[in-house]
């Protein structure tokens, strides 16, 4: 679905997000004061108020590992 969005950067993330909260984000948005139809991104229901705590886990469960990642890194190069 990533490669749908014109954004390279965007789509991927959003995608990945969306697929693993089980919601789908897109559709219709103003942007600059110009509507804009994203394609839909994900399955699922679209995201409710208690997603953003669940969308803020899933962020700081993806810091755990890359820092667990750099402290093993380092500590090998030690």
């Amino acid at each position: 679905q990533a490669p749908s969005w014109d954004s390279p950067n965007a789509g991927p993330v959003m995608a990945a997000g969306a697929g693993a909260l089980g919601v789908v984000l897109g559709g219709p948005a103003i942007y600059h004061g110009e509507l804009l139809v994203r394609p839909p991104l994900g399955e699922g229901e679209p995201p409710r108020a208690g997603d953003i705590e669940r969308a803020l886990d899933l962020v700081w469960a993806g810091v755990g590992v890359w820092l667990v990642v750099l402290l093993i890194g380092g500590w090998l190069h030690a």
